[in-house]
């Protein structure tokens, strides 16, 4: 047989779109060429499967001229994940596999030299993919890939940790009828999820700041994001990096969703399973860096915090443009990134919790060390943040520098678990209620579920018009 069709699968953002692998021999020059809008480390391929076949022991067909063709041709294909099947299709057209056995599997893998299969990243964003769409295939991935594979639940996943592993389950059976040799390392993988506790950092060990404490509690209970300033040294930082310990437990959903854009970026690992994110890109981050981009597009920062959590540290060290980006996220808890040929949409239902200093010296307001900055200076310094990005912004809060002695003589505060106790108890008392959290609540929902006292309303009137208040800051009062 000299044509093998065999099937793999392209990432294009969070979607798995079906590629097949067209391996046709024939006569001629001897000649090895591929096709189908290959990136440059798909046109390496052509290496890496012939040095794999040799010194796998196969034979490799010199003498003949090979075409690849990866198709459909208009979808972009990157990475070394067609490796494997492009070595199955030419040992299958020539004859040392059973092209026909191949039917029914999905395969995706890198190869070493020496026929080593390496993992490739967005196992489990493919498998994610395959299940939202109802396809039932049966995924033959490398060690480590597979692990990821099999998360998702009813998934059919082969792990294989060499080229002859995969070879000699497709051999074809001998003349006398005997079974083919058992592949050593052919192992089916079943749902690894992993169990056990997520593991944060214990807010207990933030001391004083019991105003800070408590609006990050409100944050977490509602979904808001939050600001907080103040000098350096505060506990900002330490206050933002046990945010994510207040959250409720990552669902099955949640934790699938997470952890596939994680494996799209190649950050994904077993041991962060269920573990909400925290992501905390430095300040000189560009924009494509924070919201994805890329041909084809790759997620940004605040795809991979999704269902968790978005520290920007040093907020108006960010470019305006970076930051400016943020906006629709912010609302829709999506971003979609527009290329010439493609468009890729990838979620990012985060949290925002950022941290500035009040000046650009950042003693402001400190009793024990005066400020240097000039009210030019420090009108400037704050004028980074537009008034668009801020209106999004729930919660501001001030951190104040606590004096050493308070510090020296101040007991060890709230756990994070009690106060994430609280927190799940509020989210599920607003989920009962209202089937969302506070955060996004809206149109005829926040009116009929957040409707104030006429007293209150009043004075949310009165200060709306006194302070120039916009209506998306009138209806963030009602939800919080």
């Amino acid at each position: 047989m000299s044509l093998c069709l065999v099937q793999s699968r392209a990432l294009l953002g969070l979607e798995a779109a079906a590629v097949t692998v067209e391996v046709h021999l024939a006569n001629g020059l001897p000649s090895f060429t591929l096709v189908g809008l290959a990136d440059v480390e798909v046109k390496e391929a052509r290496e890496r499967v012939r040095s794999a076949i040799q010194n796998s022991g196969l034979v490799f067909p010199h003498n003949q001229r090979i075409t690849v063709n990866l198709a459909p041709a208009d979808l972009p294909k990157d990475s070394g994940r067609f490796d494997l099947p492009i070595a199955l299709g030419i040992l299958a057209a020539s004859g040392q596999l059973d092209g026909a056995a191949l039917a029914g599997y999905e395969f995706a893998g890198e190869l070493s030299l020496s026929g080593e299969l390496r993992p490739v990243r967005g196992a489990l964003a493919m498998s994610l993919a395959l299940q939202a769409r109802h396809v039932t295939t049966r995924l033959v991935l490398p060690h480590g890939s597979a692990e990821e594979a099999a998360l998702v639940p009813d998934a059919q996943v082969y792990r294989a940790r060499h080229l002859l592993d995969v070879v000699r389950q497709f051999q074809p059976v001998a003349a006398d009828g005997a079974p083919a040799e058992p592949a050593p390392g052919w192992t089916r993988v079943q749902n690894a999820a992993v169990s056990g506790v997520a593991e944060y950092a214990d807010l207990a060990e933030v001391k004083g700041q019991s105003g800070a404490k408590r609006v990050l509690e409100i944050a977490a209970a509602g979904g808001h994001s939050v600001l907080m300033a103040g000098p350096p040294g505060s506990g900002k930082s330490m206050l933002a990096q046990r945010f994510a310990g207040l959250l409720p437990p990552m669902t099955v959903d949640e934790a699938l969703q997470s952890a596939a854009i994680a494996s799209l970026a190649g950050r994904f690992t077993l041991e962060r399973w269920a573990t909400r994110p925290t992501c905390s890109p430095h300040h000189t981050a560009s924009a494509v860096a924070l919201v994805g981009g890329g041909s084809p597009p790759r997620p940004g920062e605040i795809s991979l915090a999704h269902h968790g959590v978005l520290f920007l540290d040093e907020l108006p060290e960010f470019p305006r443009a970076a930051l400016e980006a943020l906006r629709e996220p912010l609302e829709t808890g999506r971003i979609t990134i527009s290329r010439a040929a493609r468009q890729a949409g990838f979620p990012a239902r985060f949290q925002l919790v950022a941290a500035m200093n009040p000046c650009p010296c950042g003693q402001l307001g400190n009793p024990r060390k005066a400020c240097r900055c000039s009210p030019e200076q420090v009108q400037r310094y704050r004028g980074r943040l537009s008034g668009p990005l801020l209106d999004r912004i729930d919660l501001c809060v001030e951190v104040p520098l606590l004096p050493p002695e308070e510090l020296a003589g101040a007991e060890p505060g709230e756990s994070s678990a009690a106060v994430a106790a609280r927190v799940a108890a509020a989210r599920a008392g607003a989920l009962a209620r209202q089937g969302c959290i506070n955060a996004q609540l809206q149109g005829a929902a926040l009116d009929r579920h957040a409707r104030a006292s006429e007293a209150a309303l009043a004075l949310l009137q009165r200060a709306s018009r006194q302070l120039a208040w916009s209506g998306r800051a009138y209806h963030r009062c009602l939800r919080l």
